[in-house]
Formats: C-alpha cells, structure tokens, sequence
C-alpha cells in the first residue's frame, strides 16, 4: 500500500466521519442484492489497484457531501472532450460517470436502496427513472429524461419526514417500479434531500446517486421525462422554507410523481 494512498484513505475516512453524510451503497432489485459505487473504488482507480464492477455509479463526492441549491443549473466547463462531464452534477452526483453492468427488475417488482449509516430525519425522498434508449453504459446523462416514480415527503399525523421514516428501517428505502412502465435499460436516480438547513437560502442538501437496473415484463408505457437540470429551484417551497414548525402542508419538489 503507498503511502499517498494511506494519507488519502484516513483523510477522507476524517472528513466522512466529521460530515456525518451517507451514500447508496447497495441495491436489491427483485430480491437480489448489488452492492453499489463504494467511495474506496475512487483510490482504487487512483492506485490502478482492481475493483469490482457495479451498476452503481462512479462519481466523486468524496466527503460523501452533497449539491447544493446553486449548482443546481451550474455547467461545468472542461477541455476534454468528454461530454458527459459538461453538465451539472445535480444529475448523479459530483462528476458520475455511467456504470458498465446494469441490476435486472420486472415492472411491478421493488428496489430496495441500501444507504449507509443516515443522519438528517428533515427531508423527502425520491426515486426518478430515465430510459437511455439502448445500452445506459454509452448514455451521455445530460440528455437523460427523468420520470418520478417514487416520492415521500413528511406524516403530517406523526411529523416523520421521509429521510426519518427511511433512518427508522435501518437506512433502507423501497421504491415500486410501476407494472405498467415499458421493458428497457434504465437508470434508476434515487435522491434524498437533507432540509435541516432549508430554512437559509442555498441551505438544502441534495444527494443524487444513480444505478443501472434493466426493467422487464410485458408493460408499454414510455412517460415522457425531464432534465434533471431542470428539476428543481432554489426558491422552490420545498427547498426553501422553515422546516421547525409544525408541518400542515408541504409541496415536494420535483416534476409530477408519474404512478403508471
């Protein structure tokens, strides 16, 4: 092991520990378990060491940190050529790249996502899907179109936010693919938004994690999507507002939840 790989290992084990964040780090679909992106893969990659392929995401939030409200439109600028870095990282996170194997679930099966250890109980959670159209390992993700599936916002009987009720069920959450949505190559983005901070603009927390999963089955619909550049805004009133009162309504962000 280098010693620069050493370093790196315990100062971002230091900042995840400090943060308190989380991530995706597995998947169940139709009752087999995947595991996800792992935050080690990125020193792996840097080390040229072997690690395993997952239908996870890479992407580099190292910190396990998350996108704020500002960069929610941002383009970042690059002289690559690559274009799939050219676009905002409210899509799958800090600079994501596609995975190259994708998880298999039937339409009308459940996927369970697996976070680690999930500190924020203030804020919804969301499951949108976006059909790449072919194989979702070549998709450039900034013209992926999203479709909500899945959304849970707060009990206004126990005052429970999503994140909380997700916290409750060992950082676990369980998003139905609806029976009627057509056969293909999928990725699934699954998102909480952490809102303790909600009542400062830019205060919000979005953490964006995407994954690979074939849909299968007999269903024939296609709903029409949207950018998630296009998702949501600062000022939206479910981003921006005072969570620390008793909650009698509240708006989820987001496009229309599609129930097929």
């Amino acid at each position: 092991m280098s010693k620069a790989f050493t370093i790196a290992t315990v100062l971002g084990a230091l900042v995840s520990t400090t943060l308190g964040h989380g991530y995706v780090a597995g998947i169940k679909a139709n009752g087999v378990y995947t595991e996800g992106w792992q935050v080690s893969y990125w020193y792996d990659i840097v080390n040229k060491a072997p690690y395993p392929q997952s239908p996870g995401w890479y992407e580099e939030a190292l910190d396990l940190g998350f996108i704020q409200p500002s960069a929610y439109h941002v383009v970042h600028t690059f002289t690559c050529v690559d274009a799939m870095h050219r676009t905002s990282d409210i899509i799958c996170h800090k600079n994501a790249v596609n995975a190259n194997v994708s998880a298999t679930v039937p339409a009308g099966g459940s996927v369970e996502f697996y976070w680690t250890t999930w500190p924020h109980t203030i804020g919804p959670v969301l499951t949108y899907v976006a059909n790449c159209g072919g194989d979702c390992k070549l998709v450039n993700k900034a013209t992926l179109k999203w479709v909500k599936i899945d959304e849970s916002g707060i009990d206004f009987t126990t005052q429970v936010w999503a994140s909380g009720a997700l916290i409750n069920n060992n950082n676990t959450w369980t998003t139905t693919v609806p029976k009627t949505l057509a056969p293909g190559h999928y990725v699934f983005r699954h998102e909480i938004i952490a809102l303790h901070g909600g009542g400062s603009l830019n205060g919000a927390q979005n953490y964006p994690f995407c994954t690979n999963i074939d849909v299968t089955g007999s269903g024939t619909a296609n709903p029409t999507g949207t950018l998630a550049t296009t998702f949501y805004k600062e000022t939206d009133p479910g981003i921006y507002f005072n969570p620390y009162v008793t909650m009698t309504n509240y708006t989820i962000p987001g496009p229309a939840l599609w129930t097929g």
